[in-house]
């Protein structure tokens, strides 16, 4: 598997039909490994074990409605009352990050009302708190931790 800029974790594989797949530790179960998914779960490990958010406030993959359209953000952070507080838009290390990307993560937003929007390729991480009551953004150095949320 293609070299991260994240720090390594022990992560279970296994072979199930012929395929390679990663243990998805929020959904609990494997997943074929993509170069996508291989990003998505190790994203997933770096907030569990670097920026310590809870397993039980993450979801992956979550499923939302946009004017009739059905979406999936690769993984939403919750606070403890169950607000969207994060979206992270998780795409393949070939994937260049692009406006095409953070035009989608906004589009998803529309929907959550998130305040951090994270976009990342595994290689590039990028940050960006919106600020809705003054009506602007800003790009973040670093990703927050759970409790800055």
């Amino acid at each position: 598997m293609q070299k991260l800029n994240l720090p390594e974790y022990p992560i279970k594989f296994e072979n199930i039909f012929d395929k390679l797949s990663i243990f998805d530790p929020i959904r609990k179960k494997y997943v074929i490994v993509t170069p996508e998914e291989w990003v998505r779960q190790n994203f997933l490990l770096f907030l569990l074990n670097d920026k310590m958010y809870p397993a039980s406030l993450l979801a992956v993959e979550k499923k939302i409605v946009l004017n009739t359209l059905t979406k999936r953000c690769d993984i939403v952070a919750y606070n403890n009352n169950g607000k969207a507080m994060l979206i992270v838009e998780c795409k393949a290390p070939s994937i260049n990050i692009s406006q095409q990307t953070f035009d989608q993560i906004a589009r998803y937003n529309m929907k959550l009302k998130v305040n951090y929007l994270i976009v990342t390729n595994g290689l590039k991480h990028y940050c960006c708190y919106i600020d809705f009551e003054n009506k602007n953004y800003r790009f973040l150095e670093g990703i927050p931790d759970y409790t800055t949320l």
